[in-house]
């Protein structure tokens, strides 16, 4: 456990390798006693500094929703950041690589409420009726920890390791579709090189959204109409360069893409 003054310390690093997009050793080498509680104490404290700088929330993250992600890093549970509204990207735009330090692809189903959520107790089945359509998305996860070295406690200071999100404008309701048989593939540069189904997060993403509603539950948190949830990945992260050309198919949800310069 880590005092006030490390949290600190620590939001700072994570503050300024964001603003210069130079990245930090891992907090877990830099601190070795830092527990998942101190990170989430982290994370609120730079986005905090964000709201107070004028920035919005416009819903949330889980991370490691996969099994193969939580095995990866040893814990049993995903993670959430939040989704700030500066984040948001319009599909078919261009996005400069200067946002980022080291960007990846991830591909999932997003969620949008058009009723609230509040824990604890949420249900799937209240997932459902608060959840007004989805849409194919595009997440850009980047890490300012060095070579993506991380532990669960590095990515959920550094907001589950957010950075960017794109949206495609063809709303599916939630009824007309199976959530958990959603077949997906990434392309990068017209190639298929990835390919998933929705399943893969904790066997249905619906149940993701209701993990995420019972969390952030214990902060006082709750999730409101409007929100996007983004409940992970169902593919593997793919590395971005300047030039590449992202796109996201799903099964009965269209298509969505971005490209980087």
């Amino acid at each position: 456990m880590l005092s006030p003054d490390q949290h600190s310390a620590a939001a700072l690093a994570l503050w300024e390798a964001d603003q210069t997009k130079q990245s930090i050793a891992p907090l877990t080498e830099s601190y070795p006693d830092i527990d998942v509680v101190d990170a989430y104490e982290i994370q609120l404290i730079n986005i905090r500094k964000k709201l107070e700088a004028g920035a919005l929330i416009r819903g949330h993250k889980v991370g490691l929703s996969a099994k193969a992600m939580q095995n990866m890093l040893g814990v049993h549970e995903p993670d959430y950041g939040h989704l700030l509204d500066d984040m948001f990207v319009d599909e078919g735009s261009t996005i400069p690589m200067s946002r980022f330090c080291q960007p990846r692809a991830e591909i999932e189903v997003a969620f949008v409420l058009g009723r609230q959520l509040q824990g604890p107790g949420v249900t799937v089945a209240d997932v459902v009726r608060a959840t007004d359509y989805v849409l194919p998305s595009i997440e850009i996860v980047d890490s300012r920890v060095t070579d993506w070295k991380i532990k669960i406690q590095d990515t959920v200071a550094d907001n589950a390791s957010s950075a960017a999100l794109v949206l495609g404008g063809r709303p599916t309701k939630l009824t007309d579709v199976d959530p958990a048989l959603i077949g997906a593939n990434l392309r990068k540069n017209g190639e298929i090189v990835e390919t998933g189904c929705s399943g893969a997060v904790l066997g249905n993403p619906v149940i993701a959204v209701a993990w995420l509603a019972n969390k952030v539950a214990r902060f006082g948190v709750t999730l409101e109409p409007g929100h996007v949830i983004m409940p992970g990945s169902c593919t593997r992260m793919v590395p971005i360069a300047a030039g590449d050309h992202i796109r996201a198919d799903f099964d009965g949800l269209g298509h969505v893409a971005v490209r980087f310069a």
